[in-house]
């Protein structure tokens, strides 16, 4: 909404110390958001004067164009008093016609300066202006022609274009849409700059009393429309011209001057926020009837579009047929034109939610659709209609009609029970009862009572509902600026929570492995899967679909931490990088297929209520993964490098695990996206919690990525639940180290993890850590055999043990590993 700064003083007394920045620091502060601060004229520089035309002759040229040689009288603007001669390529105007001229060294919008310069045979002192040229809203007349009465040649025409006016741009918002009206935002100006005074309502008027002379109106949809006054004035003349001061006005509020008629309609509309609608009383047929539209029915509206209406929406009629859509546009049948000298005022009230929803069907955005679908008063409908007439009689030279119909009454406000001090308690600031009334009746609210209020808003105030809009308004008028800053004290002894804590020290464990942590989309698409090589009958396939995805290629929610991150690994790849780490900490969508309820607005749901939506929830488990591409140790002048394999990825994982005193154990299987027989499953306490392995070829090629690359995936919420908080000390002995190895040979189908869990049992306490360090096949063995070389390294804490005691030890693993997985000693 743009408002010039003069045209709301005339409703309001600023002091004259108040500048426009505290005015609209102000109206900000109270919910009218400032966009922009702007003069018309701002960037036009130089002499812009008045200049009156006192030749034209029409040169006919070789490219088919006509020119016109003028001569412009322009006073003593040009230091000479003698007529400026002009090239104007414009016909809109005729000797005697007074035009904006600016001359030689002025400087219109778009830094476009203005110098005598020979054109068209002639040399050209200066430009007559157009609305373009000045940059105010476009008319595709040509260039300005000036009422006769607009001041004497030479005269500075700045201020009777209104081109020095500051004009303040103001956001509002769709529930504010009293701020859409001179009227709205010159009451928030007296109520929230200090020292305004004396706001004058331009809707408050005396209107005639509703009679049966006025033209019939019959409501049979008094929901959709539940007031309607119809006005009507005889001997207008369609030729007068607009009054300088309410095209000016038009212009610097962004509409274009079009007809008095049709100006001043929309003059109003700014004025007091009412959309009005002008018919041309000649043209219409019989009674007019505000109904909803049937089925099949078409109209043509003002913008030559023909509509098929729907049966939602309110259309006006006459004995002719539709003849407007209610509150949104006007029809063509009805419409004012060059020869309407009878005019039918309309000034009706509308439902808001019937006309967002015709707007939205019929893809029409106009001034009055926007005021109307927002709310408007109801009951200044007749003050509305009123000062149409008055403007009408004063500058058409219209009579107006002794007829006056008024039909319907505004529906009632309601009432709305707050308690006194809830504007205390919300804010935090010291809001007594007295000033939250005070500040209530400011903006037009009826208050009584007292501990709790009884509050009936203004009928200019549609958004203020119940206590939470009542408790806001006195918030914003006492000022959001002086709302306390106060932070919450946490209670001593508190922090982080546990799972915080290890989350954390899983995302220290992987960095010093030498991974980098990254964040990613959690959002795949089924391409994805099948780059991964993830079988269609695969349960991580069970994804969450989004109902509004931000891509369609992407449109369901990740069940693997891998896809997002190996996307982000192959683009580094593609920027050039050879060798890296990289991991993410991210939650997985797992469905569970249930089904949310629908549950009412109206009240707080119940426990069993919570209870389902909560089992409707997909799992959303917290997974870590990682991916290693090229070298795991660099080369250079020490040597060659190491490139990855699938042990760093494991190896990852066991570092993340050890973070919280937890041991991973390892067994091979076969799993997408990794390589077969290089990929292991990863195991926490006998529960599987992730895989780790080098990625298949395919893999690396659908995606970008170098063979070779390692990654893994783990599930840290099964790592937190077994995890050691607080870890020990350790504890060390200082009793000599024992050695010991052994190699068993098993069956080719055994997992060395089960071998190691075998000796571990068999060893006892006294076991301090073992390593599998060979792996053999070959004829020394037999087919379908492998021997796997185990060292066992032994410690007591009391004692040294004996070679017998070591060899006790070892018996007794290898022993156990006989009867577990049937190991035979090499």
């Amino acid at each position: 909404m743009k408002a010039p700064i003069s045209w709301i003083k005339e409703y309001v007394d600023v002091p004259a110390d108040v500048t426009t920045d505290e005015i609209t620091r102000r109206l900000t502060m109270t919910g009218l958001k400032l966009e922009a601060i702007d003069s018309p004229g701002a960037q036009i520089t130089g002499p812009l004067v008045i200049g009156r035309v006192l030749t034209m002759e029409p040169e006919p040229q070789k490219n088919g164009k006509v020119i016109n040689w003028c001569t412009v009288d322009v006073g003593d603007a040009n230091g000479t008093g003698q007529p400026q001669g002009i090239v104007c390529g414009a016909h809109n105007f005729a000797p005697g016609d007074l035009v904006v001229v600016i001359l030689p060294g002025g400087v219109l919008p778009g830094n476009f300066a203005i110098s005598e310069r020979k054109t068209y045979g002639h040399l050209s002192a200066g430009m007559i202006c157009s609305t373009s040229e000045l940059g105010l809203p476009e008319d595709d007349d040509g260039i300005i022609v000036l009422p006769s009465d607009a001041g004497e040649p030479g005269q500075d025409v700045r201020s009777v274009l209104g081109l020095d006016e500051e004009i303040i741009e103001f956001e509002v918002n769709p529930d504010r849409a009293y701020g859409l009206s001179l009227r709205g935002i010159a009451r928030d100006l007296a109520v929230s700059v200090e020292g305004a005074t004396n706001f004058r309502d331009p809707a408050i008027r005396d209107t005639p009393a509703a009679n049966d002379q006025g033209h019939p109106v019959v409501l049979e949809d008094t929901v959709g429309c539940p007031v309607f006054v119809a006005r009507k004035v005889t001997g207008f003349d369609p030729s007068a011209p607009t009054p300088s001061y309410i095209s000016q006005r038009l212009v610097a509020a962004g509409m274009r001057s079009i007809s008095l008629a049709v100006d001043i309609t929309n003059y109003v509309m700014l004025e007091t926020g009412r959309p009005i609608h002008g018919y041309d009383a000649d043209k219409l047929r019989g009674a007019i009837v505000v109904r909803r539209a049937r089925a099949g029915e078409t109209l043509t509206t003002l913008d030559g579009t023909d509509r098929t209406l729907s049966t939602e929406d309110l259309v006006v009629t006459d004995d002719s047929g539709i003849i407007g859509l209610g509150g949104v546009m006007g029809g063509e049948t009805t419409e004012m034109g060059e020869s309407t000298t009878s005019i039918l005022v309309e000034s009706a009230h509308w439902d808001a939610v019937s006309m967002f929803r015709t707007g939205k069907r019929h893809k029409i955005s106009s001034e009055a659709g926007k005021r109307n679908e927002r709310g408007v008063d109801p009951t200044i409908c007749e003050a509305a209609a009123d000062r149409v007439v008055e403007l009408l009689v004063a500058h058409g030279g219209a009579s107006a009609d002794p007829g006056v119909t008024v039909v319907g009454t505004p529906p009632e406000a309601p009432v709305i029970t707050v308690s006194g001090d809830k504007a205390a308690l919300v804010s935090g600031m010291e809001i007594s009862e007295e000033t939250a009334v005070e500040a209530l009746r400011a903006v037009g609210c009826d208050v009584t009572g007292s501990g709790t209020l009884t509050v009936v808003p203004p009928p200019w105030r549609p958004d203020l509902t119940d206590a939470q809009d009542t408790t806001e308004e006195v918030i914003r008028l006492v000022g959001y600026d002086k709302v306390p800053s106060v932070l919450p004290i946490p209670p001593a002894g508190r922090g982080l929570t546990r799972a915080q804590q290890l989350r954390r020290r899983f995302g220290r464990a992987a960095a010093a492995e030498g991974f980098t942590e990254i964040v990613t989309f959690p959002f795949v698409g089924e391409s994805d899967f099948d780059a991964l090589g993830i079988p269609t009958d695969d349960v991580r396939r069970n994804a969450l679909r989004l109902a509004n995805p931000l891509s369609n290629e992407a449109p369901l929610m990740t069940t693997t931490v891998l896809v997002g991150l190996l996307r982000a690994a192959a683009r580094n790849v593609g920027y050039g990088a050879s060798s890296f780490g990289l991991f993410e900490t991210a939650t997985v969508t797992l469905p569970t297929g249930g089904v949310a309820p629908i549950l009412p607005v109206d009240a707080r749901p119940s426990k069993e209520e919570f209870a389902a939506l909560d089992a409707a929830l997909p799992r959303q488990p917290l997974h870590i993964a990682l991916v290693g591409v090229g070298e795991a140790d660099a080369s250079g002048w020490w040597g060659e490098g190491r490139g990855v394999t699938w042990a760093d990825a494991v190896e990852a994982v066991r570092a993340v695990a050890d973070s919280v005193g937890l041991s991973v154990t390892t067994r091979g299987v076969e799993m997408a996206p990794w390589h077969p027989g290089r990929c292991a499953e990863l195991s926490v306490a006998g529960e599987v919690v992730g895989h780790a392995g080098e990625l298949h070829p395919k893999v690396c090629t659908a995606l970008g990525l170098p063979r070779g690359s390692v990654a893994a995936e783990a599930d840290l919420d099964v790592l937190i639940e077994h995890a050691v908080h607080l870890r020990p000390a350790p504890t060390f002995s200082t009793q000599p180290l024992a050695k010991e190895d052994v190699a068993l040979v098993v069956d080719e189908t055994v997992a060395a993890a089960d071998v190691e869990a075998a000796l571990r049992s068999g060893a006892g306490d006294v076991l301090e850590s073992i390593r599998l360090f060979d792996v053999y096949t070959g004829q020394q063995v037999g087919a379908g055999k492998k021997s796997l070389a185990f060292a066992l390294r032994f410690r007591a804490d009391d004692r040294t043990l004996t070679e017998k005691d070591t060899s006790a030890f070892r018996d007794a693993a290898v022993a156990a590993a006989v009867a577990k997985v049937g190991a035979v000693q090499r």
